[in-house]
């Protein structure tokens, strides 16, 4: 009899000891994370945050109708420097032009104001239709660019643009819509 109530006891402990753990254990797989803190106004972030379409004029030589699209890249460094790759296309007066280019925009003031001046610099790579037969091209120009976007709606800003490009040998007027980023 003594056995029996020693196996009975033993039993017992067990179960208590084994309901102990697996309340442990329940209770160890209970994991709150800590809370993520956004990296705010610094770091690098690189995607497609946003694109915008625009046209306008070239104001060198034969004036050309210029349409383009351009992407937000991402962000270098701070939130208001930015990584904008574009494309455009020039027609009328004389032989289409092609440009593509690769630009970094410092924007003076954060997001969400009523008016964003920024200023910037970058490269074009740039043809035309009759690239096949001229030495020059295809050329690499270098850019400076001045602008400033116009809050129009909770998703859009209107975007006026000045490029001086090759030199200042070409001066592009633009005037566009581009995405707002965040919403």
């Amino acid at each position: 009899m003594r056995s029996v109530w020693l196996a009975l006891l033993f039993a017992g402990v067990g179960l208590g000891v084994g309901g102990v753990v697996g309340t442990v254990a329940l209770a160890a797989q209970e994991f709150h994370p800590p809370p993520v803190r956004s990296a705010g106004e610094r770091g690098t972030r690189l995607g497609l945050l946003g694109f915008g379409v625009r046209g306008g004029i070239d104001l060198s030589g034969n004036t050309q109708l210029v349409f383009g699209v351009a992407l937000d890249a991402g962000n270098l460094v701070t939130s208001r420097f930015r990584l904008r790759p574009s494309g455009e296309i020039g027609v009328f007066n004389g032989v289409n032009s092609y440009v593509g280019s690769l630009e970094g925009l410092y924007r003076f003031t954060g997001e969400g104001q009523a008016a964003t001046p920024y200023a910037g610099g970058g490269f074009s790579l740039v043809g035309h239709d009759r690239c096949g037969t001229d030495p020059d091209c295809p050329d690499v120009w270098l850019n400076v660019v001045v602008g400033v976007e116009l809050h129009y709606r909770s998703t859009f800003n209107w975007l006026l643009e000045y490029h001086g490009m090759g030199g200042f040998r070409h001066n592009r007027l633009y005037a566009g819509l581009t995405t707002r980023r965040g919403n």
